[in-house]
């Protein structure tokens, strides 16, 4: 079998990383097509995967949508050689490219608001799949699996920690450190989006600065941190989920990173302005779980800063709510690589559920901050 994974940013390298792995390893072709965007060509050449870049753009949406023609075009004569029985991917790109060279396609959502590439890519798939928080119908070939995307490469049965991090970013065994995370906004489903702005940035890194040490990773590498007690994350991008996993507490206003140190059992704070009552179905459920908070506005962060870093009990707190949550969710590698020994007929993998079926068992009941 030949299959086909689209990777058009750094978090779908996580995604399919173990998967690729293990069909390269029986024996099967793989190839990735990628999209050079931030670290995602770093991480293909961390984990040696197999690729070719079939376009690249910065952090800007002027950048994307200016390069789209010359992508598919590329994308699609990569695709068209390599011959592939099977694509994997995330959304347009993916579907489009399957569809002209009669592939069939599985797309793998997990973001509500990209509502434009849901109508133009979902039309083209043999199957989506979805987390189980996922609050949106996208079709009859819709089938969610329980857990998230992350679970593909941080559930326990994919991930362990590596503690040894802690001296390469130059800090004390015992040391507490948060690690502030920005976001670009660059991306298709970001457009009309905003995160955190740069004297609220400068708030948040004075009040973690007084109890901890701070470490800012920032997507575009614009962000001014001249004068402030804070330094960059200045590790490979492969080692960010070991650093997430000793940090004391991340400030976000991105949206995977949250949901990775939720499952890694790390307090997280997020704010942009997704948040509200139509915010994504997956950050609704880790807020029910305790594991994370979503606030709007910057004082509100500084409120749950203040409660985080006074609590003692909040590192046993959080791995226990992350454990109970963990039990509920699957290896979401497993499953893609049952979707894949399939052909993508997802119809035929135990492991999922078609969507606005009712599972066959109830899941974990969730806890509240206030639950313990």
């Amino acid at each position: 079998m030949r299959y086909l994974f689209f990777t058009n940013t750094p978090a779908h390298v996580h995604l399919y990383k173990h998967a690729i792995g293990r069909l390269a390893a029986r024996g099967d072709d793989v190839l990735v097509l990628a999209r050079d965007y931030t670290c995602t060509v770093d991480l293909l050449e961390w984990y040696d995967l197999p690729y070719e870049v079939y376009g690249s753009c910065d952090t800007s949406k002027g950048s994307l949508l200016s390069r789209l023609p010359a992508h598919y075009a590329r994308a699609i004569r990569l695709a068209r050689r390599y011959d592939p029985d099977l694509i994997f991917g995330m959304g347009g790109y993916a579907a489009h490219t399957g569809a002209v060279v009669r592939t069939p396609t599985v797309l793998l959502i997990d973001s509500e608001p990209a509502s434009f590439d849901h109508t133009i890519s979902t039309p083209f798939a043999r199957a989506i799949l979805t987390p189980n928080t996922f609050r949106k119908n996208l079709g009859e070939h819709h089938y969610v699996f329980p857990g998230f995307k992350e679970c593909a490469y941080l559930h326990p049965d994919t991930y362990e920690p590596n503690p040894e991090v802690r001296g390469e970013l130059g800090l004390e065994s015992d040391e507490r450190f948060a690690l502030l995370r920005l976001n670009a906004f660059g991306s298709q489903h970001d457009v009309g989006k905003h995160g955190l702005t740069g004297a609220d940035r400068r708030r948040i890194v004075e009040r973690l600065a007084e109890d901890v040490t701070v470490l800012v990773s920032d997507e575009s590498g614009e962000a001014d941190l001249e004068g402030l007690p804070a330094r960059r994350f200045d590790l490979h991008p492969a080692l960010m989920h070991d650093a997430l996993a000793e940090a004391s507490l991340l400030v976000a206003d991105t949206q995977t990173m949250v949901t990775e140190a939720a499952l890694l059992g790390t307090p997280a704070i997020r704010s942009n302005s997704f948040v509200g009552d139509d915010d994504m179905g997956n950050f609704v459920a880790l807020e029910n779980q305790g594991l994370i908070h979503n606030v709007a506005e910057a004082d509100a962060i500084l409120e749950r800063v203040e409660e985080l870093l006074a609590d003692d009990t909040v590192e046993d707190t959080w791995q226990r709510r992350r454990d109970e949550f963990l039990a509920g969710t699957a290896n979401l590698t497993e499953i893609i690589v049952d979707v894949a020994n399939v052909r993508g007929r997802v119809e035929e993998v135990e492991s999922v559920r078609q969507f606005g079926r009712r599972p066959d068992h109830e899941p974990a009941q969730s806890v509240g901050i206030g639950g313990d």
